[in-house]
């Protein structure tokens, strides 16, 4: 348990509940990482009893069935792409915003299963992914310590004491800016924005430029024909090539929020966190003993674990059981995040590990979060090549050990953004300030994202074809 470990506020359960018996509060007596105190426990309280009222954002339904989606990627008959921004924000809930992350997750996701010629199971870090981990508590802005900034579900960005007090109204906020996210994703995947037959329309300018573009083109061109063929030999229509799945996740980190929003559906026993469809537990708080796990060990949802340096294989597999005592498929997504360097002495003994033990994990890489640095005008990035690297290697150890790599995990946007170096286009360092936006960690764009894609098709066919 690290040293920064702290009680959390107390919040009252107002239903009965059994001695020893799980509950969504039952984490609330136990040490918690990466949550500042809120000064007034009693304005924390309400504005956790009105979250608890409201309604919920999905149902139960929907994470039984990404539930059964996960299982088949378990077995080696499906992919998880899961992407998004590393922390959303309040203001960018916006149209446009949200449009251009739903264009880049189908479009990687139909490049995937045109190159790779298996399902892909979509799920985004969207409407939730509102808190971010840090290293440090505080920062020193203008000679003056104040708290560091952890999300907007937490703080605010802005520099100075007061915005960065931990707000229990945030989460109120989260909640609202969540429900108008997902109505609209859903609005635009049930009514034809994802129409297979008119790909062309997603297109953003800026991938014309990029080495894969004619490979796009000829990807495109290949559907069109595949659909004409279909329709010229069937007198009925494809509605469902209008239609797509995408499920949101984030990570579990203000338990306030996540709290507030668990809880049990009619004819069913178990308990569901009906904010999101899957929630991970992050490097940082993975604690057997913390509050964290305390939570998450009593919801039905699939869970994603990110494991990297540093970790002993034993309380991974510690923890693994403890989030998943039924061995049930579709359960766990392990997401290694361990670092270009780290990948080939690292992932070998865990995979041989979980293995032995016979957990049914769904196998993830996150490439992003342990090939970050900082140039020397101070500017966070991460280099293209690193995270294809990190991909490549991981591919590489599960090839070896006979292991089936799943999924991609990455840090992304629909926006033409310079945050990360690299990619065909050979963004450099010097760049990063043309259109740098994220608030945490840098994000692949648009281009680099679609180019990440048929990278990460090429990488899976060489293992798996």
């Amino acid at each position: 348990m690290s040293p920064n470990a702290r009680t959390a506020n107390p919040i009252n359960v107002t239903e009965p509940v059994k001695k020893g018996e799980w509950h969504p509060l039952s984490w609330n007596t136990k040490p918690i990482e990466q949550l500042p105190p809120y000064p007034d426990t009693e304005q924390l309280e309400a504005a956790f009893n009105e979250l608890k009222s409201l309604p919920p954002l999905i149902t139960s339904w929907e994470i039984e069935a990404l539930k059964d989606k996960l299982a088949a990627v378990s077995r080696g008959e499906s992919f998880l792409l899961q992407g998004g921004d590393c922390a959303e924000t309040f203001d960018a809930c916006k149209s446009t915003k949200i449009v251009n992350l739903l264009k880049v997750l189908l479009q990687m996701s139909f490049i995937l299963v045109h190159e790779m010629g298996t399902p892909v199971v979509r799920v985004g870090r969207i409407a939730g992914q509102y808190a971010k981990p840090r290293s440090k508590d505080f920062e020193v802005i203008d000679g003056k310590k104040i708290l560091n900034y952890r999300g907007d579900l937490i703080n605010s960005y802005e520099q100075n004491a007061v915005a960065r007090t931990p707000d229990p109204q945030r989460m109120l906020e989260a909640y609202n800016k969540a429900g108008l996210t997902l109505n609209f994703l859903r609005a635009l995947s049930d009514e034809g924005f994802a129409d297979l037959q008119h790909p062309e329309q997603w297109e953003l300018d800026f991938m014309k430029n990029n080495e894969y573009y004619k490979d796009y083109v000829a990807m495109v061109n290949s559907i069109h024909k595949a659909i004409n063929f279909m329709e010229t030999i069937t007198p009925n229509t494809f509605n469902t090539l209008h239609k797509v799945d995408l499920y949101t996740s984030h990570e579990a980190l203000n338990l306030y929020y996540d709290s507030a929003q668990t809880r049990k559906v009619p004819r069913k026993s178990d308990w569901f966190n009906l904010s999101s469809h899957m929630v991970w537990v992050g490097n940082r708080t993975r604690d057997i003993d913390g509050a964290h796990v305390e939570y998450l060990k009593g919801i039905a949802n699939p869970i994603g674990i990110k494991v990297g340096p540093p970790f002993e294989i034993d309380d991974i597999l510690k923890l693994i059981e403890t989030l998943n005592p039924n061995h049930e498929a579709g359960k766990i997504v392990l997401i290694t995040r361990m670092g270009v360097d780290e990948v080939e002495s690292m992932l070998s003994p865990l995979i041989k590990a979980v293995k032995k033990e016979g957990h049914p994990v769904i196998w993830s890489c996150d490439p992003m979060h342990g090939n970050t640095f900082s140039t020397n005008s101070s500017i966070k990035t991460r280099r293209f090549g690193d995270i294809l690297d990190e991909i490549r290697s991981t591919f590489a150890v599960h090839r070896a050990e006979g292991s089936y790599l799943g999924g991609v995990h990455l840090e992304l946007t629909g926006d033409n953004v310079t945050e990360c170096v690299g990619g065909a286009n050979g963004l450099s360092e010097k760049g990063l300030d043309t259109n740098y936006e994220t608030y945490c960690d840098p994000r692949l764009n648009y281009e680099q994202s679609l180019e990440m894609a048929f990278l990460v098709a090429k990488e899976w066919n060489k293992s798996y074809r």
